[in-house]
């Protein structure tokens, strides 16, 4: 199985090339046991569609790669703690697990519209099965905002 820390050092590299492209600071990579299925990174302005996020297009293209709508037993790190659409969506997407490392108080700070509510709060009034393990290479994940912010393009 793919490391935690494996996976989240793919997401960050993909947000990395996000911000590099003039995209928001944000990157998600799903495996399935020992298999990358994807890596990549938020695509809201590129695609011009705010449900671009890095994990919504990560589902869309690993379902699209596994050829199934649900990815039983997938694990996902998240540069940051999923937004509610997000969390929602890899609920329904059938992950097994999703590690995170900042939190959308890191996100709020750094001058996203985010709404404060916690992903283990959906999971919880949900009553989710997902697995969700914070603070995975947190400092690395919380940096990618700052590496941001010097070159924020004018959208946000």
């Amino acid at each position: 199985m793919v490391s935690a820390y494996t996976l989240m050092q793919l997401a960050i590299s993909a947000a990395k090339q996000g911000i590099s492209k003039g995209q928001s600071p944000f990157g998600c990579a799903i495996a399935i046991g020992d298999r990358i299925i994807t890596s990549t990174h938020n695509h809201v302005l590129a695609h011009t569609d705010i449900t671009a996020h890095a994990e919504i297009h990560a589902l869309r293209l690993a379902c699209k790669a596994e050829n199934n709508i649900f990815l039983e037993g997938a694990h996902v790190a998240a540069t940051c703690e999923p937004c509610p659409m997000c969390m929602t969506a890899l609920h329904w997407a059938r992950v097994d697990t999703v590690y995170y490392g900042a939190s959308i108080a890191d996100a709020t700070e750094a001058g996203f519209n985010e709404l404060n509510i916690p992903a283990q709060q959906i999971l919880q009034l949900g009553s989710s099965p997902v697995t969700l393990i914070n603070s995975i290479c947190q400092d690395d994940c919380k940096s990618l905002f700052s590496e941001w912010l010097q070159n924020k393009p004018k959208a946000y």
